[in-house]
């Protein structure tokens, strides 16, 4: 008997018309979204361990009065630790632990920290020795989503000491920043406006005019509105305005959206003049007729010069006409210089606070 063999033919198909874009599209959507979720739930776990391990620290800590008896404890610690897992255990690291517990002695604190920050954010946090310049920091990170860099940035530029809100009493400032924190975006000018400015990046020579800065400015823009905060966008350059037939120009015109209102920026060379106070009024006041929103609030000003008046901007009662006046550095003094000058400044606004209060 003769056989026969049957011969199946299959049909090749190309691997585009079985594996649809959509499919892999959907697919990789799922891993990526995976992996940031794994990524995030790690460093949340890295945070809480790290705070376990110095509250366990200090405890052994606290069960012998000796202060030798810390330091030794650490480095023996740090040894054993590097031994049995590697890196990562240094006796420094341990120690920024230690301070990790005694700065935040709550676990439900560290809970909310550990949502919103990396460990390399908390180490940021931990070079900050006053608890409300940090919660500051704190605050404003989140808001803004800082990044690492940026805060460490924000942090040696001393923005706390530069905003008006350091002026204040402790005890406003506590209670300020805990609106910040219901509102979850700044909506506070005391918090926004700075003085000094810090413009060196801006690159301008021993002699340069206000067009000089003004274009600089616009070159490095990204830069400035990081210097100004994130919450500011551009919107005009050289704004026109049309007054009884006469023309003027604002320098620069931002909007603000946590307090949701329009900047105007004037940008001055020299030191502060009392004339500058009136073209200020009458920028706002035109804004405020023909440029204000339904919803927006009153537009604010913010004059920038070499140096202050403070006589003159005390006289002048400027708050009350919503216009700030600060200075702009255009190269960095020393840090310590630059703290003394802050300093006097916070003690000066002080006395005077406390002057009002009585």
């Amino acid at each position: 008997m003769k056989k026969t063999t049957a011969v199946i033919k299959i049909k090749k198909t190309s691997k585009s018309k079985v594996v649809k874009p959509n499919l892999f599209k959907d697919v990789k959507s799922l891993i990526e979204k995976t992996k940031v979720q794994v990524a995030y739930n790690i460093n949340s776990n890295l945070v809480i361990l790290n705070w376990h391990i110095g509250k366990r620290i200090q405890e052994e800590i606290l069960k012998n009065k000796r202060a030798e008896y810390g330091s030794q404890i650490v480095a023996t610690l740090s040894q054993q630790l590097t031994e049995e897992y590697g890196q990562g255990y240094t006796k420094s690291t341990l120690t920024r632990m230690l301070v990790f517990t005694r700065y935040y002695t709550t676990q439900q604190k560290v809970a909310t920290l550990s949502q919103q920050f990396s460990w390399s954010h908390i180490i940021e946090f931990l070079t900050i020795k006053d608890g409300i310049e940090r919660s500051f920091y704190e605050q404003i990170a989140a808001i803004e989503k800082w990044g690492v860099r940026q805060l460490r940035e924000r942090i040696n530029s001393m923005l706390f000491q530069r905003t008006a809100i350091s002026k204040k009493p402790k005890a406003l400032i506590k209670q300020e920043l805990k609106k910040q924190i219901s509102n979850k975006e700044i909506t506070n000018a005391e918090l926004v406006f700075k003085d000094p400015y810090l413009l060196d990046f801006l690159g301008l020579k021993d002699t340069y005019s206000e067009k000089d800065m003004e274009s600089c400015i616009l070159n490095s823009l990204q830069k400035f509105i990081i210097e100004l905060g994130s919450d500011f966008a551009f919107i005009a350059r050289q704004k026109r305005i049309i007054i009884d037939s006469e023309d003027f120009r604002i320098d620069l015109l931002f909007y603000h959206r946590g307090l949701k209102r329009l900047i105007a920026i004037d940008l001055k060379l020299g030191k502060f003049k009392a004339s500058y106070k009136g073209q200020m009024e009458l920028y706002l006041r035109w804004l405020e007729k023909y440029e204000v929103r339904e919803g927006e609030n009153a537009p604010m000003g913010l004059i920038l010069c070499a140096e202050k008046s403070e006589e003159h901007i005390e006289l002048l009662q400027l708050e009350k006409s919503n216009i700030k006046v600060a200075e702009y550095l255009t190269a960095l003094p020393p840090k310590k210089l630059l703290e003394r000058k802050l300093h006097q400044a916070v003690i000066s606004a002080q006395k005077k606070f406390n002057i009002k209060l009585k």
